[in-house]
Parts: structure tokens; C-alpha cells; sequence
């Protein structure tokens, strides 16, 4: 089997489980107890925290762990907007994630007024509508690093200035961009960023929210108090570990992914008659090709490149069961016919040319739309 659906999930990396393993075991503690068996949890999580804290160059005390992504941007979005003074109008972009998305929704539904912020063809927001959209009582801006569909980068740090210069708030969703892209927190220029571990070679169900110290936030979670406050319930010791372990280990360089990426794309569309890569040609991460293939449905095609050993995706695991076009696509533009018909390839920094090769010679074989052959 060909994986190639690391956006949805990736496997967990052997020196991750390995840096997990006291705390599955013998330092099995409540970080909350005073005493050494609880005490030996809390260093370790501790430790965990100071390198995500410096992986982003921000604060330990910055760091709250959370269950993942979505909790991550629900916390962040919900819990600004409802504690900062300023007003009651949140901006977010048209291809968030629906975490994002259903957040905002669901502010939208308690008194507040929500701007959605459409995008070009690529998939990108532009910082004049941005500044257009940006009013005396905006609390909150929340867009994106880079998008799960269709792999664009989008300009946070530029985008982030016009909310900075205003004082409003900022947070961006970094659930993909993390082990990719540098996530310098100060850099960008953000209060709040969410990641999620199992996109990078952590486990399931731990996230991580950097919140800026200044920023007013009303948690989602109360109880105990654990995590400064901002999160209450038992850590996961070993999933904050885990994640701390994999951030680690993914800040390498990954010019060798984007040239393979480039190749693969290249591949594809000389190959597959009709297919039109989504998003940003340049501006996307380095382990991301989507296309749609006017004429056939992606679900199909997905069905026919696992048959034959590629297992890859039409687009957000977090929508998978839908009947409804893509909200990404069709914010770019796309009609829903077309966008129904797309497909996303996304792996790491262990899948090989031979591996791409491959898929895309198989992609060109089941979509019945290889250049030369007969419709």
C-alpha cells in the first residue's frame, strides 16, 4: 500500500511512541498530585510544554495542551470573542476548516455578526479585504496558515499586521502547517495558533493552543484549574509528550519534499487529460498535489487507486460521508460538478519518488483520461 492521505492522519513515528512510553507506564501519575508519582508527570509534562513553547518561540506558560485541533480553534475563537470588550464582530475566511467555520456559526447564532472573507482562484485571501472587513468592534480574526484541501499558504504575517495595527486579536488554525512550515508565533505576528498532534506523527487526541499572555480569553473547559486555567481536566501527559516529541523531530528542511511534490504534479497533469491542480502553484506545502478530473467523480477514483494499492482522498476527512461539494472549491470558484470530482494526494518525508511515480502512473490508468487514449 501507497499512503498518501497524511492530512488526514499520519502514522506515529517510532521515536514519538518512544519518548511516550514512561508515561504509559511507570510515570503513569496525576500531574496534579503532590507527591513523587505525580510529581514525576507534571516534570514531564512541563518538559513537553517548554519545547512546544520554544519550537514556536513563544512562552511555556503560553502553551495549553488540548485534545486536538478542534477543540484547540473552538477554544480559541469562542474563547476570545466572549471575553474581549471591544465588540461583538468576528472575520474569518471562507475555506477555514470547520472547526473554524461552525465556531463562528455558533457565535453567529449568540448575538454576534460574522464576516466571511471570500478568496481568488488559488485559494488565497487578500489583505484589501481584509482591511475593508476590519471594523472598531471586531474582536477577533482567525484565518488560517495553510488550507487542508487544497495545501495554499496563505500570507498570515501580512494579513495579521492589519488586525495588529487595530488591536484586534488574531489567531490562525496551523493544524497543517505544523512540521512544515517555521511557526514562529512572534514572527507571524498572532495571539493564538492551534495544532493538532496526529498530523504530525504524534497520537490521536492531543492539541496544543498558544495563546498570547495579554489576551482576554473565557476558557471553554471549567473544573480544576489545570493548564493555567485555560483548560481544566486531567492532561494527557503522554500525548503532550508525544506532541512536543514530533514537533521536534519534524523541523527539518523539506526541499527534497517540494521538488518531489513538483515532479508528482508535473506527472499528473502531462498524464491525466483535463486534470487541473487546486490551489496555490507555489504558495502550497511541500507534501500537497489535489487536482479535480472534470468527467469522473473522486469518490470513483478513490475507489479504483485503492484497488489497485493508493490510498489517498477527496478532500477533508473531517467532511467524509458528505454528499456536498467541497466549501473549499467552490469558494475558489469552482462549479459543484467540478469539485465534486476532486482528489488529494498528501504524504511526508519518508514516501519516495518511486512511491509517487507510481501513483500518478495508476491515477492516469483508473481515470480513464489518460492523454492519447480513446474517450
Amino acid at each position: 500500500m501507497i499512503y498518501l492521505d497524511e492530512a488526514a492522519t499520519t502514522p506515529l513515528k517510532r521515536d514519538v511512541l518512544a519518548a511516550m512510553g514512561p508515561f504509559l507506564g511507570p510515570e503513569f501519575g496525576n500531574p496534579s498530585s503532590h507527591h513523587e508519582v505525580g510529581e514525576a508527570a507534571l516534570r514531564g509534562l512541563d518538559q513537553a510544554r517548554a519545547d512546544v513553547a520554544s519550537a514556536l518561540g513563544a512562552r511555556p506558560g503560553e502553551i495549553t495542551f488540548t485534545s486536538g485541533g478542534t477543540e484547540s480553534d473552538n477554544a480559541a475563537i469562542k474563547g476570545i470573542a466572549l471575553a474581549e470588550p471591544r465588540g461583538r464582530h468576528v472575520v474569518v475566511s471562507a475555506i477555514e476548516h470547520p472547526a473554524v467555520l461552525e465556531s463562528a456559526a455558533f457565535l453567529g447564532r449568540t448575538g454576534f455578526e460574522v464576516t466571511t472573507l471570500g478568496v481568488d482562484h488559488d485559494g488565497l485571501v487578500s489583505t484589501e479585504d481584509l482591511a475593508a472587513a476590519l471594523r472598531d468592534d471586531t474582536t477577533l480574526v482567525s484565518i488560517q496558515v495553510a488550507n487542508n484541501e487544497v495545501g495554499t499558504v496563505q500570507p498570515v504575517a501580512e494579513l495579521a499586521v492589519l488586525a495588529s495595527e487595530r488591536g484586534i486579536p488574531f489567531h490562525t488554525d496551523a493544524v497543517q502547517a505544523a512540521g512544515w512550515l517555521v511557526l514562529d508565533v512572534q514572527d507571524l505576528g498572532v495571539q493564538a495558533l492551534s495544532i493538532s498532534g496526529h498530523k504530525l506523527g504524534a497520537p490521536k487526541g492531543v492539541g496544543v493552543l498558544y495563546m498570547s499572555r495579554r489576551t482576554p480569553f473565557e476558557p471553554l473547559i471549567h473544573g480544576g484549574g489545570q493548564e493555567s486555567g485555560r483548560r481544566s481536566g486531567t492532561e494527557n501527559v503522554a500525548g503532550a509528550v508525544g506532541l512536543a516529541a514530533a514537533l521536534q523531530l519534524a523541523r527539518g528542511p523539506s526541499d527534497e519534499v517540494v521538488a518531489r511534490r513538483d515532479a508528482f504534479i508535473a506527472r499528473v497533469v502531462s498524464e491525466v487529460a483535463g486534470a487541473e491542480l487546486t490551489g496555490h502553484a507555489t504558495r502550497r506545502l511541500p507534501g500537497h498535489a489535489s487536482f479535480v478530473l472534470p468527467g469522473r467523480s473522486g469518490e470513483s477514483v478513490l475507489l479504483d487507486l485503492e484497488r489497485r494499492g493508493v490510498v489517498c482522498s477527496s478532500g477533508s476527512a473531517c467532511a467524509a460521508g458528505s454528499d456536498e461539494p467541497s466549501h473549499v472549491l467552490t469558494a475558489m470558484s469552482y462549479g459543484r460538478e467540478i469539485a465534486q470530482t476532486a482528489v488529494r494526494f498528501t504524504f511526508g518525508r519518508a514516501t519516495t519518488d518511486d512511491d509517487l511515480t507510481r501513483a500518478a502512473d495508476v491515477l492516469a490508468a483508473v481515470s480513464d483520461l489518460r492523454k492519447g487514449a480513446r474517450p
